[in-house]
């Protein structure tokens, strides 16, 4: 461990057991000195991450950095993503997803391109939530990562980004990327656009072999708010997966699509009660005087959570009326 100097008497009285042999004892040490939050104690943080003999210990100095922003910190976590136990990586990785500066961004930045897909995973993870303009070049590039975790952590990005001009490449991957995770992620990321552009891949997805996929994807139909989705999502509330079929009603109430309205109505006997909820509630926001009739048929649903969502449907209703 590189030699380090202080005047601090708190950290000078933790020192001999910050290098004692025995890694509990300096495991403990460093959560002590964590707990001082002084930033004069970095260095032995920082050092105890990239140098200590035990994995434990090493894993725990990542765990205890993650509140800290400072550069030298940022170098040493993403350094850290490429230790030798599992532990240790995990750890950094999650400290690194903690930041909330960009200039700590554009510190990860270049590790996004390392020989390790964990490592260009974990940077990539990082960055998501930063929306740092600078990550969209290396996202777009890492859409074509052979590790699928990559892949899916670079659709992240350009969704939370809201990266316009990655369109067509994320409605090619929703349609050809061989990994559900990453199907399913670049389904969610189109919903950025707020029109008619990604209709086509979304209504594709529909058909899905993975029904988590077909989920997202009517999901994601109720916020692009395009009617035009309106006779695909009608189909899907015939699909295998009552999941499925609750986000496709969740979407046509957003839609408003009136034409859904007897398919709606027949859910309402359906024998789940969060799909009879979920459709009740569809029916109040078409705004459609012929959905009172079957609302206050299910007015006596046995379910109390149904029978709210149907008085709050009606109330909806006459309001409008």
């Amino acid at each position: 461990m590189t030699e380090r100097h202080t005047d601090h008497p708190d950290i000078l009285d933790l020192l001999p057991r910050l290098g004692d042999d025995d890694a509990g004892v300096r495991r403990i040490a460093l959560i002590e000195l964590a707990d001082l939050e002084e930033p004069e104690g970095l260095p032995w943080l920082t050092d105890a991450l990239l140098v200590d003999a035990s994995a434990e210990v090493r894993a725990e100095a990542a765990r205890l950095l993650e509140a800290w922003e400072e550069p030298e910190v940022v170098q040493a976590l993403c350094a850290a993503l490429a230790d030798a136990a599992e532990p240790v990586r995990l750890a950094a990785a999650q400290s690194l997803s903690e930041l909330k500066s960009q200039e700590a961004g554009l510190l990860i930045l270049p590790w996004a391109e390392h020989a390790e897909a964990f490592v260009r995973a974990s940077a990539l993870r990082a960055l998501r939530e930063l929306r740092l303009e600078e990550a969209a070049q290396p996202a777009r590039l890492a859409l074509d990562d052979i590790d699928a975790a990559v892949r899916r952590e670079a659709v992240g990005i350009l969704g939370w980004l809201k990266h316009e001009p990655a369109l067509p490449d994320l409605a090619q991957l929703a349609g050809s990327e061989p990994d559900t995770d990453v199907r399913r992620a670049a389904i969610g990321a189109l919903g950025l656009a707020q029109d008619g552009r990604v209709l086509p891949a979304l209504v594709a997805a529909l058909q899905d072999p993975a029904w988590q996929v077909r989920e997202e994807a009517a999901t994601t139909l109720g916020k692009v708010g395009q009617a035009e989705a309106g006779p695909a999502l009608v189909q899907a509330l015939d699909d295998s997966y009552w999941q499925v079929r609750l986000r496709a009603a969740r979407a046509l109430g957003r839609l408003r699509y009136r034409q859904a309205l007897a398919a709606l109505a027949e859910l309402l006997g359906h024998g789940i009660a969060n799909l009879r909820k979920e459709a009740a509630l569809a029916l109040g926001e078409l705004g459609d005087a012929q959905a009172l009739a079957p609302l206050c048929a299910a007015e006596a649903d046995s379910d109390p959570e149904v029978r709210k969502a149907v008085r709050i449907a009606l109330a909806q209703l006459q309001g409008a009326a």
